[in-house]
């Protein structure tokens, strides 16, 4: 468990996703840092991951995201590509139209900023199965 990445990183954990809950397996909180509704074309978030914790496969359209890892260890991945390792550092960006999920590995705690433009389409859970298989990238 991080502790860092358990109380939310440098911005801080926030309140309980509960805007967001259906679309996550397990807990997640957000602390909204930019708002669209701010002038600007684009969402800033601190979202953290409790253990286990993961949102479902989803797409962003007319935009892309950019995750910064801060805390923790997470995974990421695209449809039809082996899942990623996250750690504090760690830059991903998810370009126009690409099917993926992110969130904590099953043993840590996870805190990612996510730089958010478009529209999301949120999909199918990550199932069991799926994420298992995510959470062997560990030890590769």
């Amino acid at each position: 468990m991080n502790k860092d990445a358990q109380n939310g990183g440098i911005f801080g954990r926030g309140a309980k996703n509960d805007a967001f809950a259906q679309y996550f397996t397990g807990q997640s909180y957000l602390k909204g840092l930019v708002s669209p509704h701010d002038e600007v074309n684009v969402g800033v978030g601190n979202v953290t991951f409790e253990p286990g914790c993961r949102n479902n496969w989803h797409i962003h359209h007319d935009g892309y995201q950019i995750l910064l890892c801060t805390g923790g260890q997470g995974l990421y991945q695209e449809a039809g590509k082996t899942a990623r390792v996250l750690n504090p550092g760690d830059v991903v960006v998810t370009r126009d139209g690409v099917k993926h999920w992110h969130g904590a590995t099953d043993d840590s705690w996870f805190a990612h900023v996510a730089i958010t433009t478009g529209t999301p389409e949120w999909l199918e859970p990550v199932n069991d199965e799926q994420y298992q298989q995510a959470n062997q990238a560990k030890e590769d």
